[in-house]
């Protein structure tokens, strides 16, 4: 029998419970106690460098010259997987024409032994034809000459037995503003990848419900001869922490998903105690205590933490201790990573990637900068650097991989005396920050004498390379450096001494028209000519305090300059390829359904070329 009392002690009972699982969320929830917030007027949030970030541009989409990029010209490139094995670096993203969820879509696989140099694009999922005259269940139209969407949330698996297997999914969209992840496409696809880079078949590991199996282009795992696949498959299915990956994509009630709810992009990591922290999309967030099965509460807004509704990161770093990556604002800018010493309360926000290079191509649903991250999830390889690796698309055009030295930084103590032909091979970039593009490189580069120089390349029409040296904050400094142009009549190198948020005050120019020049507020000007081929050593002393700096450019006379914007010190100095970009900023208009592309996108510049034998540091 119910009676009052039965009920006031349920009503009694749900209220502890309720109680016990808000102290729970509060005592065991990612949150960021830093103070540190991002300034989204700057591209760069003026957050400071994590020290020795290499961001490099792997895929360069270019519609006029696919063999420059990934043969096919298509300019909509997005969601990229990492994985590391057989001591290589494997990395997958999806692709479309021009927009996404407009079909034809292909997903396509880039492997690297470094991590720099990056095979070309390799279709590892081909174009799925629907047939005609498929209904989708709710939708109106019908199939005719329909190709799938591919969309992944998951990349990667490695089995116990050591085999790599990449995944991807197979989606419909019966228009472009139709959902291919609303449970109704056709489902997930698996296919091996050998060691010797070869493929194996593919299958399908998972349908559908409302999908018609007998009209699948590719048989199902079962039907395998391959017993390791199939094992394989096996394991995948019933580890729920791969499975939650799948959540956006399967049937809305596929039983195999532990949390059925419409939380996106999920990403995990194990806590010293095997607790799993359990992230996703909009910094949502929840504590599993039995490897993914159930979760303490549903996924909350990690506290402090700002982030939209792009992709966020979490991982264990190889110095036992723990990093997120995301976009720490209402934007796709800029990409920061934030630490953890316990993997619950993360204190800091640091620069990972603060260029946002213009969108050259219009298509449906694009969004500007550098976004939708992924690392290399727990059991898919550890790169014996002990470097973060993570993987992203820009304005969901080009594929772009970063590495993050680790322990993460960003300080530097000591001056720097980097003179790049005494460094050892491989490490004379540990301490500088690139952006290192397809068709405008920074890189170390061994002449014809064998000297090594650090050399900025450009010709590319819509970006610059750059280079970034983190110096010990100071007021009061010298800077001398070195750098011989291949060229003086066309071409940029600007050199800019920085304050921690990245804000310049002093600029150096090497111009087009031959002349070195100085930023004297709104105008320029000349400090002498330079010629093509011939070295140029600059000192520089700075005084923050007096707002002013003397510069002398070989054995040549000193002169006295004024800072064009004020500061309290410099932390850092950059050498960039082109001119600062400021757009698009917070006020540019969202995508829209005019899609025209940008005029000339393909157009390559006359190359120009900065080589920079040293930059030596002190302070006064």
């Amino acid at each position: 029998m119910v009676t009052f009392q039965n009920i006031k002690t349920n009503i009694i009972t749900a209220t502890v419970l309720l109680a016990c699982t808000a102290v729970n969320a509060q005592n065991d929830t990612v949150r960021y106690v830093g103070k540190t917030l991002s300034n989204i007027d700057y591209h760069h949030g003026q957050l400071s460098p994590a020290v020795g970030v290499h961001a490099t541009q792997i895929m360069r989409a270019s519609r006029e010259h696919p063999e420059k990029a990934d043969g096919f010209g298509w300019t909509y490139n997005h969601q990229p997987m990492m994985a590391y094995w057989n001591n290589t670096f494997y990395l997958h993203y999806l692709s479309d024409p021009s927009g996404e969820h407009i079909p034809p879509s292909q997903t396509l696989l880039m492997t690297s032994k470094d991590g720099v140099t990056w095979t070309k694009p390799e279709v590892i999922f081909p174009i799925y034809r629907i047939p005609d005259g498929w209904k989708k269940e709710g939708v109106e139209g019908v199939a005719k000459n329909l190709d799938a969407i591919m969309h992944q949330r998951m990349g990667f698996y490695t089995s116990k037995d050591k085999r790599l297997f990449a995944l991807a999914y197979y989606g419909i969209a019966m228009d472009e503003k139709d959902d291919p992840n609303d449970g109704k496409g056709i489902g997930r696809v698996i296919r091996e990848i050998k060691k010797d880079g070869s493929f194996g078949e593919i299958y399908f590991i998972r349908y559908n419900k409302t999908w018609d199996k007998s009209k699948s282009k590719f048989p199902f795992y079962t039907v395998s001869k391959d017993k390791g696949l199939k094992k394989a498959c096996e394991e995948i299915l019933s580890e729920p922490l791969v499975l939650q990956q799948w959540v956006e994509e399967a049937d809305r009630d596929d039983e195999l998903i532990p949390l059925q709810k419409p939380y996106k992009a999920f990403s995990y990591y194990h806590l010293p105690n095997g607790n799993v922290v359990g992230l996703w999309k909009h910094a949502l967030t929840s504590i599993s205590r039995d490897g993914g099965k159930s979760w303490d509460y549903m996924p909350l807004r990690a506290p402090g933490f700002v982030n939209s509704n792009a992709k966020i990161w979490g991982q264990k770093t190889s110095d036992n201790r723990y990093a997120t990556l995301y976009n720490p604002s209402e934007y796709r800018w800029p990409l920061a990573i934030s630490t953890s010493d316990d993997g619950l309360n993360y204190k800091d926000l640091l620069l990972v990637h603060g260029e946002v290079s213009p969108m050259r191509y219009g298509g449906n649903y694009k969004s500007a900068g550098p976004q939708y991250v992924r690392g290399i999830t727990e059991k898919n390889g550890t790169p014996p650097d002990g470097k973060i690796w993570v993987g992203y698309s820009m304005n969901k055009e080009d594929i772009w991989v970063a590495s993050i030295p680790v322990p993460v930084t960003s300080v530097v103590t000591e001056n720097v005396n980097d003179v790049f032909n005494t460094l050892p091979d491989g490490q004379e970039l540990k301490l500088w920050n690139t952006y290192d593009l397809s068709w405008a490189s920074t890189k170390i580069e061994k002449k014809a004498d064998g000297k090594k120089w650090l050399t900025l390349r450009d010709q590319d029409y819509f970006d610059y390379s750059r280079a970034e040296r983190m110096i010990p904050f100071a007021s009061k400094m010298e800077a001398v450096f070195t750098v011989k142009p291949e060229q003086n009549n066309h071409g940029l190198l600007q050199i800019e001494f920085q304050n921690k948020q990245g804000l310049p005050s002093v600029r150096l120019i090497f111009d087009s028209d031959g002349e070195l020049k100085v930023k004297n507020g709104a105008r320029l000007s000349s400090v002498t000519k330079y010629e093509a081929n011939k070295a140029y050593t600059i000192t520089v002393k700075l005084d923050a305090k007096n707002r002013q700096y003397t510069i002398k450019v070989n054995d040549g006379k000193e002169s006295t300059k004024i800072f064009y914007a004020p500061t309290d010190g410099f932390e850092r100095i950059m050498f960039r390829t082109g001119e600062q970009r400021h757009n698009p900023n917070p006020d540019t208009e969202p995508d829209t359904d005019d899609y025209d592309d940008l005029p000339q996108t393909g157009k390559l510049i006359q190359e120009a070329v900065f080589n920079i034998e040293s930059l030596i540091t002190k302070k006064l």
